[in-house]
């Protein structure tokens, strides 16, 4: 007989899962097939009679799924994984509550469909390339925000006009490399180091 390895623990509803059992926290992971449409993750789902509490969307668990057009995470989540989604040129909309307090490397990266997004107020790190490549024409960082990574924003060639939160003291690497269209940047005077290249390519400063 043959063994089939899956890489998730459970589905439920069509979102895929894996299981903390000790906590009884669920991770939402990639599955057999791509999520498509719109999604609206729970904020806990019940396995054999217990019940797991829905805290994170894992690394990888919705890249490349270009069908996927709005995803509504609930409240219950705290962390967005690394690359999670990456690739999701069809999504438009998105909705992050302000229990999340940390965005992984490349999430978003390569989201083009993306045009704006409203960052939780809770929300503390973004991770690398966070947006590059995304579809972006506006963000605005609450104060709660106080690292972000290299290439946070760069190759977003929608972006217009953003403004520097005060509890960041250094701009990163390549923060705007390649922002063809970024007309304004806001700073402030705690602002003590702009990263290389952070600025290269941005050719349409008014």
């Amino acid at each position: 007989f043959s063994i089939v390895a899956s890489a998730y623990d459970v589905e439920v509803d069509g979102i895929y899962y894996n299981l903390v059992p000790n906590g009884n926290v669920a991770e939402v992971t990639k599955g057999d097939n791509k999520y498509e449409g719109d999604i609206t993750i729970p904020s806990s789902i019940k396995v054999n009679d217990t019940e797991y509490s829905v805290t994170s969307v894992g690394n990888s668990a919705f890249e490349d799924c270009i069908s996927l057009t709005l995803i509504t995470i609930p409240n219950s989540v705290t962390s967005i994984g690394g690359n999670a989604f990456e690739g999701c040129k069809g999504l438009k909309s998105l909705i992050i509550p302000n229990s999340v307090t940390n965005i992984g490397p490349s999430a978003f990266e390569g989201c083009t469909g993306l045009k704006s997004i409203s960052l939780p107020m809770g929300i503390e790190k973004l991770g690398a390339a966070s947006f590059k490549g995304s579809g972006l024409r506006a963000i605005t960082f609450p104060k709660s925000l106080y690292w972000i990574g290299d290439e946070l924003l760069s190759q977003c060639g929608e972006l217009t006009n953003v403004t520097i939160p005060e509890n960041i003291d250094r701009m990163p690497n390549k923060m705007f490399e390649g922002c063809t269209g970024l007309k304004k940047v806001t700073l402030h005077e705690q602002l003590e180091a702009i990263g290389d290249r952070a600025f290269f390519g941005c050719s349409n400063f008014d």
